[in-house]
């Protein structure tokens, strides 16, 4: 797997990957400290607010700015991001209002909309050959899952010498740092859209949501974004629920808890290079969404017992259960992006991607939290379980059994010159050839 990090355009983009998503665990965890000084009691609900403000910029910006991504240069896009991350990360030790908490976290989210689509949308150029890019998906699903663990543990030591406000200091060097090593990388030219899309800001801003709705597999992938995020939002929203309410251990075993769910995504993230070379996509993705509703199954067993010692080492057992589901899913959602969409409109493709996904959180994440406070753990692991198994099952029916690699066809109405007839063998009303399909507009049937 880390064969890939010879190539150096990818190592100086993973680096600034992780780098940025190390400095962004700390800023989390030094936003919490913030919040009870500003806020005291009421720093949950700040949280929360934030939370919800933060999935609110991802769904409504990273659309806008893959409508205008063709016209950046994507090194100036990535680095201006990452810039505008370092400034708000430096003007938050200093705010003393709730309203400065939330206008600086939206302004912060929103750089990370435009930063994050963008680069997912560089690393298939990089890496043109599909091995390589599925190596990648992995050590990317690898970093996530590490910083989730490594960071607060970061914060932690370096908070027993210092205060909160300095972890604000190295959320603004890992953007600095990140902004440097996009700087560094030598960038590929983007390809060119064979079919641009045409009309206003309006149309190119819902031109991904359009791909993903017309292109049968794009469409599954809608349905499998909702099972996952209906899983983490569990997670993450009761964790602390289950171990210090439920089973009554101290706050040192949810980032246990959540160590185990970080732990089952890492295995199967690095499992599944190999077993995508054997494996569809389709096989892997819609296992992990069908296996994601077995496991609120074992859950809703686990819930409803009142007591036992073997509670908590089968709560450790689930989440990693729904790490390593929701890795099935999400690890080989790069490729599939990859091999649908034009060349020229994967940004668009990965914006659209980044927000509808995040549109499924913005729904989950609450119904979460607000069911299990209202009519407890019980009532959320079903309703979170219905939806996840609705969504795998609708996931299934979407995705055709057959969608064939490579189809052929003929190309009547394009000149000769078209760069997309490249290759392409003269038949008599025009040209033929075949490739992987594509939801274009050469292509609508």
């Amino acid at each position: 797997m880390l064969s890939v990090l010879r190539n150096r355009a990818y190592r100086h983009l993973f680096t600034a990957q992780v780098i940025a998503l190390v400095g962004t665990g700390l800023a989390t965890v030094a936003l919490g400290l913030l919040a009870y000084d500003i806020a005291g009691a009421d720093a949950g609900s700040v949280l929360g607010t934030a939370l919800a403000i933060k999935m609110v910029a991802y769904v409504a910006i990273a659309p806008a700015i893959g409508a205008v991504a063709d016209r950046l240069p994507r090194r100036a896009l990535m680095v201006g991001a990452d810039l505008t991350r370092a400034a708000v990360a430096l003007s938050l030790p200093f705010v003393d209002q709730v309203w400065q908490v939330y206008a600086l976290i939206f302004l912060l989210q929103s750089a990370s909309a435009a930063f994050t689509p963008t680069f997912q949308a560089v690393i298939p150029d990089v890496l043109p050959a599909e091995r390589d890019y599925t190596q990648a998906l992995s050590l990317s699903r690898l970093a996530y899952d590490l910083e989730s663990l490594f960071s607060p543990a970061l914060a932690a030591a370096l908070l027993s010498v210092i205060t909160y406000n300095w972890l604000f200091l190295g959320t603004v060097a890992g953007f600095l740092a990140s902004a440097a090593l996009v700087v560094s990388a030598v960038l590929p030219k983007p390809a060119v859209p064979e079919a641009p899309t045409t009309g206003g800001v309006y149309t190119k801003a819902t031109a991904g949501a359009r791909l993903f709705f017309g292109t049968p597999q794009l469409r599954s992938l809608l349905a499998l974004n909702l099972a996952v995020a209906a899983a983490s939002a569990m997670v993450t929203v009761n964790s602390v629920v289950y171990v210090r309410d439920r089973l009554d251990l101290d706050a040192a075993d949810v980032s246990l808890a959540l160590g185990a769910y970080g732990a089952g995504s890492t295995i199967v993230a690095l499992l599944l290079p190999r077993v995508l070379d054997r494996i569809c996509d389709r096989a892997v993705m819609l296992s992990g969404a069908l296996l994601l509703t077995l496991v609120f199954g074992g859950l809703g067993a686990v819930t409803a017992v009142g007591s036992g010692g073997w509670r908590w080492p089968a709560l450790l057992l689930t989440w990693a259960a729904f790490g390593a589901a929701c890795s099935m899913v999400l690890t080989p959602t790069g490729r599939l992006i990859r091999r649908l969409a034009p060349p020229g409109e994967r940004a668009q493709a990965f914006a659209a991607q980044f927000a509808l996904s995040h549109s499924c959180w913005l729904l989950t994440y609450p119904l979460a939290g607000w069911l299990g406070a209202k009519a407890g753990l019980g009532a959320a692991v079903a309703a979170l379980g219905a939806i996840a198994l609705a969504a795998g099952l609708l996931a299934v029916r979407l995705w055709p059994s057959e969608a064939p690699v490579a189809m052929e066809h003929e190309h009547t109405d394009l000149d000769d010159g078209h760069p997309h007839l490249v290759g392409a063998r003269p038949v008599p009303n025009g040209w033929r050839h075949s490739h992987s399909q594509l939801a274009d507009g050469l292509h609508v049937h």
